[in-house]
Parts: structure tokens; C-alpha cells; sequence
């Protein structure tokens, strides 16, 4: 598939080399989904990218303020962007200045398996054992059991994941169904802010606190829950798109049967 003009998530065409080489990603998710694929394409990575661990390319900044100018100097084939992560502005610059940027749109479970299968078909690569075991382990039914449930990302102020989105759709497989499901009017209402008061007024039976972006811990989020459960979870497996959604189903499944009330996690 890789070679030639390819429209990618958001309809735009990329003009993709027919032997893609180098890459440069600004996103942690899909660095993780090309080092576990083929690791010698990467040539420039976010300082964010923390998997797969130890990788041996140049950091580029973060997802919101690369180094726009090392970016053109690591002269990569594509680089790989998302909209949710990177700022049009700088996708506009890269582009402006020659570079093919391929942009993926990750909204839920399924869109996350079609665009990361679209992706490394792109990139010239085959289909990996990981992404096989994420389609598997994702077609499983979500359980007929339903409870309600708010995702803090982020306190002072307190921020939640909201309505179309990638953690949204990941709990709802699990059975989950987030209090906070209003349709966003824009990309910032996706994580609005929020109150203490209004998680328990809308009707939350369970916090979910992973621990990014931010580190919610036993001492550190928790206690302002004390008359809900609460699950401390891992932000990549309920937030990244790639290899993690391997295994993400079974270990979330585990971390949220872990919860217990709010208080009891200072014990």
C-alpha cells in the first residue's frame, strides 16, 4: 500500500514514498505501534515516547511544541501525527516545508484497529502478531452488566474524559458507561471541566484515575472520592492506541475489579 498518493484519517492526501524509511512521530501511542514493529524506521521521537523502552533515535520535544526545524533536519519519509495529540499549526509548517505528514483520527475501539492497520500498511509493513491479538481481544461482547462511571485526566481544575473519545469508548467495552456523554460542541469540550460535586451529582457509581497525564496515586486522587469506588488503572493501556491494546482488555479488567472506596486507598 506504501507509495503514492494515500488519503489518511482526515480524507487529506499524502504523498507516501514507495519505501518508507524514516520516520518521525509526535505521538507516544503510535511510536510505541512502528519501535514494536519495525524500530529501525524511527529517526526522531517526542520526549513523551516512553515505549518501547530505551529507544535509540532523536527527541524532537513534545506533542504540542516539537522542534519544528530538527523535525525537517532528521529529514523523515512521513511523519506521524493525530489529531487529538499534535496542533494543526505546526502540521500545516511541516507539510509547507516539504514533508509528507500522515494524520490519524482515533475516536474508538474499532477506528483505533482500522487506522493502526491502515498505518503500517502505509509504512510498507506487514501485519503484526499484536495487532492480530488486539482485533481478538476487542471482539469480545462487553458485558451486559452496566455501571456509570467518571475519568478524571487532570485536578486543579478537574478535567474528565468526555464524550468521543478514545477512553470513552474503551470503558464502554468493559461494560462502563461514562456519566460525562454530552456531545462536545468542539475538540476542548471532549475533556471538560468539572467539580467533585458534579461527578457524584451526575450519577457516578465508579472514578477511574489512571495515571497520566495526570499521576493520580493511592495518596492522590482518591480521598476525594470517599463515598465512591475508586480504580487506580494504567493511563497507556486505557488512553494508547498500538501494542497495548494487545493485553489492555485483561489487565483493565483486572485493575477495575481492584476498586474499592475512595477513603480505603490512604489505608
Amino acid at each position: 500500500m506504501s507509495g503514492g498518493a494515500v488519503r489518511d484519517d482526515t480524507g487529506l492526501e499524502v504523498a507516501v514514498p514507495a519505501a518508507v524509511r524514516r520516520i518521525v512521530s509526535l505521538v507516544p501511542s503510535l511510536t510505541e505501534a512502528i519501535g514494536q514493529t519495525a524500530p529501525d524506521l524511527l529517526v526522531g521521537v517526542t520526549d513523551w515516547c516512553t515505549h518501547p523502552p530505551a529507544l535509540a533515535c532523536e527527541r524532537i520535544r513534545g506533542t504540542k511544541n516539537p522542534d519544528l526545524d530538527a523535525v525537517v533536519a532528521l529529514a523523515p519519509d512521513l511523519v506521524l501525527a493525530a489529531v487529538e495529540e499534535n496542533r494543526r499549526p505546526d502540521l500545516d509548517e511541516l507539510r509547507a516545508r516539504g514533508l509528507a505528514v500522515w494524520v490519524c483520527d482515533i475516536r474508538d475501539v474499532d477506528s483505533a484497529l482500522t487506522s493502526l492497520g491502515r498505518l503500517l500498511a502505509v509504512c510498507g509493513l506487514g501485519r503484526p502478531s499484536w495487532l492480530a491479538a488486539a482485533e481478538r481481544s476487542w471482539a469480545e461482547p462487553a458485558p451486559e452488566v452496566r455501571r456509570k462511571v467518571a475519568v478524571p485526566i487532570w485536578r486543579k481544575p478537574w478535567m474528565v474524559a468526555g464524550a468521543d473519545t478514545f477512553t470513552t469508548a474503551m470503558l464502554a467495552k468493559l461494560g462502563l458507561d461514562n456519566v460525562y456523554d454530552d456531545p462536545p460542541a468542539d475538540e476542548f469540550e471532549r475533556y471538560p471541566k468539572t467539580t467533585v460535586d458534579e461527578v457524584r451529582e451526575r450519577g457516578a457509581e465508579l472514578v477511574v484515575l489512571p495515571d497520566e497525564p495526570y499521576t493520580f496515586t493511592a495518596l492522590d486522587g482518591p480521598e476525594a472520592f470517599p463515598s465512591l469506588d475508586v480504580a487506580l488503572v494504567s493511563g497507556r493501556l486505557l488512553t494508547w492506541y498500538g501494542p497495548s491494546m494487545a493485553t489492555a482488555r485483561a489487565e483493565l479488567t483486572a485493575q477495575l475489579a481492584a476498586a474499592r472506596p475512595g477513603e480505603a486507598w490512604a489505608s
